[in-house]
């Protein structure tokens, strides 16, 4: 799977990890950036990188990490058609695939370490879509909204 990766400076260390353990897994990896942990960059920068790729089709998934994860999921989901979701778990991310649809993984460097990153982002890599009823009429509410109805 086509996965972009993209992190703040906060989120670099783990962002260099994940990329390469994904790697491992098979997946094609496009390293969004940042390029160091020494030098402050903005997570809404390197969030909106990484969402606009799934949005373009040049990615399948995306993946973002920044120091909590919040910031990287707040920016994210202001991107119309991106669902992502902040997860520290590996049901959050399998789970969320599976009845939301969520296209992009937002994770929190100073909150987890690499062994569960990993376990979650392949987790979130490895669930697809249900396509149940019940949660195709949930999307479509979503989709409202981002309409502004």
């Amino acid at each position: 799977m086509k996965i972009a990766i993209a992190s703040d400076h906060a989120g670099y260390p783990l962002k260099a990890a994940l990329a390469a353990y994904l790697e491992t897994l098979g997946h094609e990896v496009a390293d969004l950036g940042t390029n160091s942990p020494d030098v402050p960059v903005d997570y809404p920068d390197f969030a909106a990188k990484a969402a606009r790729e799934v949005l373009a089709g040049r990615a399948l998934r995306a993946i973002v990490v920044c120091g909590s994860g919040v910031g990287a999921c707040v920016a994210a989901n202001k991107l119309k058609g991106i669902r992502a979701g902040l997860c520290h778990d590996t049901y959050s991310a399998h789970q969320g695939v599976e009845h939301d649809d969520m296209n992009v993984l937002c994770l929190g460097a100073r909150i987890i370490g690499p062994a569960p990153a990993f376990e979650i982002a392949a987790a979130f890599l490895g669930a697809s879509f249900s396509g149940e009823d019940r949660h195709k009429r949930r999307l479509k509410k979503i989709e409202d909204l981002e309409r502004g109805a």
